[in-house]
């Protein structure tokens, strides 16, 4: 470790554990947990902290998904061996020509509107998806998507363009969870919005925005996913899904009792908590993970050279390990992350810390040593822009490692301005073009590899592609991705998959810093609390207390 390096680390650990003393003092200890031989309580309301409000119940976010699904079910889950299995479809097939897709319901369900969960509602929902009704829906479907039909009540048919052999493992994600048509149809924008209609375990009964979300227990329930832990209705009566943005406010809420689950749980109070009795689940979001994408088009890292600087001047794996106390995943892979089938760890061990190899490619590229210690150039300060979504996108532990990330590149001579965007303003597109950000942050959440199609088609006046943080259009990085997309042998198709995020990290157009996760602490009188295998989301479908 170099002398900079371990000057800024404790600096920002000692901070962590500031906040982990207030924690503490805050919290009410151990948890108290039930008998050897404790029974399971009739009903009861799970009070659980979550860190984020979205604007709506039902959209594009991983926030909103995870919502979402406890009041939409979706035609299919993913279990624990990344294996599709039945929800509202029973089965499925496809042509030999990989282009028509054929699903079979389940008889009896009904939307919590009391019309039929049917083939008109599917392909409706799949129609509204693409129209614009879940823009994260849409950019996984689109350029592949056709149309939909119902060939009878319970037999839906989904028309592709072009072949795409991972379909089904993409529609486990929750943002394709299915609406009553006649709610979308009938209702108004902003009633959608707040209470959207499903087939789901429970129902939105009230907002009280800001503070909570109260949603209660379907009592007609008949239609969990196959690899759920029983059948029927939810065992809890109401969820009460509170919005505690404060790390060390949620913590506190956990072990002073006034939640039964908080999710986010930060680093720093995580071996405390399992000390103290909580049970603690950790998931690694497969997908793209947190990772620096550079603006190859303009400013300083349109220059190849200086990009790979940039990742050389950074001793990551270092970082994350400090900040993450041994919880948050190093991931060295700009592209996708370790849990994602198809990663490359080639891409991933690319670019090691080697401040030498840093300082000479900026002397390559003509950025020469300044009297402020920032590089410079023709009387130019080699200084770059990196906003985040703070408090979304990025978490307070992802706040401090990007902390660390800046005083890391200061000792190579690039000035990193850290800019926090709040929520509102990072979805309403601030910092998104080329000329107002040289460093992008962030994640996308998959179940595939095919994340790559996402982030790196593209983007052009004819199809624009909004995702392509990197502002990187190249033809031979987009025909490898759209080759593995469209590869049925799944050996073939993670070796495509490896060679474009190769490509990635040979032109340094993204570097990765960490995985994602969701984690989530729960009180030992809580049982069977799980995360499902898409994206990690809570499930408290099978969940009830004990005494």
């Amino acid at each position: 470790m170099s002398r900079k390096l371990s000057t800024v680390l404790p600096l920002l650990a000692a901070g962590l554990v500031t906040t982990f003393v207030m924690a503490g003092c805050a919290g009410g200890g151990a948890a108290v947990a039930p008998a050897a031989d404790a029974t399971r309580v009739e009903g009861g309301t799970i009070v659980y902290g979550h860190q984020q409000e979205p604007a709506c119940v039902f959209g594009g976010w991983i926030e909103q998904a995870y919502l979402s699904s406890q009041v939409l079910d979706g035609l299919v889950s993913l279990d624990e061996n990344h294996e599709v299995v039945p929800w509202l479809a029973d089965s499925w097939s496809v042509s030999p020509d990989q282009l028509t897709w054929t699903f079979t319901l389940k008889n009896g369900v009904s939307f919590t509107d009391g019309t039929p969960v049917n083939a008109e509602a599917i392909a409706y929902n799949f129609d509204y998806w693409l129209g614009g009704g879940n823009s994260t829906a849409k950019v996984w479907l689109e350029g592949y998507y056709s149309s939909a039909s119902a060939i009878d009540a319970q037999t839906v048919q989904i028309n592709l363009s072009q072949p795409y052999p991972r379909l089904v493992d993409n529609l486990t994600q929750g943002y394709f969870g299915i609406q009553s048509q006649q709610a979308l149809t009938s209702r108004t924008k902003e009633e959608n919005c707040e209470s959207p209609v499903g087939s789901g375990a429970f129902v939105v009964d009230t907002w009280n925005r800001g503070e909570d979300i109260l949603l209660k227990r379907n009592e007609a329930y008949t239609s969990p996913p196959a690899n759920a832990k029983h059948s029927g209705v939810a065992y809890v009566d109401a969820i009460d899904w509170k919005f505690v943005a404060d790390p060390t406010t949620r913590a506190a809420s956990l072990t002073s009792g006034e939640t039964d689950a908080i999710y986010d749980v930060p680093a720093i109070e995580w071996k405390n908590l399992e000390a103290a009795g909580y049970q603690l689940e950790k998931f690694i979001t497969p997908g793209r993970p947190q990772q620096l994408s550079f603006n190859t088009v303009s400013g300083p890292f349109a220059d190849e050279k200086v990009r790979q600087a940039f990742a050389y001047s950074l001793d990551r794996k270092a970082l994350v390990e400090t900040i993450g106390q041994g919880v948050i995943p190093y991931e060295g892979n700009g592209g996708v992350s370790q849990s994602t089938p198809g990663y490359s760890q080639a891409a991933a061990d690319a670019y090691s810390y080697d401040p030498k190899k840093a300082s000479a490619l900026l002397d390559a590229a003509g950025w020469k040593p300044g009297a402020d210690g920032y590089r410079q150039k023709d009387g130019t300060t080699l200084s770059v822009v990196l906003p985040y979504g703070a408090g979304s996108i990025i978490n307070a532990d992802g706040a401090s490692i990007l902390q660390g990330v800046q005083e890391q590149a200061k000792a190579a001579g690039f000035q990193v301005k850290l800019v926090p965007v709040p929520q509102s303003a990072f979805f309403a597109g601030e910092y998104s073009t080329p000329e107002e950000r040289d460093i992008a942050a962030g994640y996308w959440t998959a179940v595939t590899s095919g994340i790559l199609w996402i982030n790196w088609r593209a983007n052009t006046t004819e199809t624009p592609n909004y995702n392509n943080s990197a502002f990187y259009n190249d033809p031979e990085l987009e025909a490898l991705i759209t080759a593995a997309n469209n590869t049925v042998d799944v050996d073939a198709q993670n070796a495509l998959y490896g060679q474009a995020q190769e490509y990635i990290a040979d032109h340094a157009l993204s570097i990765g810093l960490y995985d994602r996760l969701s984690t989530l602490a729960v009180s030992p009188s809580l049982k069977d609390v799980w995360q499902e295998n898409a994206q990690g989301g809570p499930i408290f479908y099978d969940a009830y207390f004990v005494k």
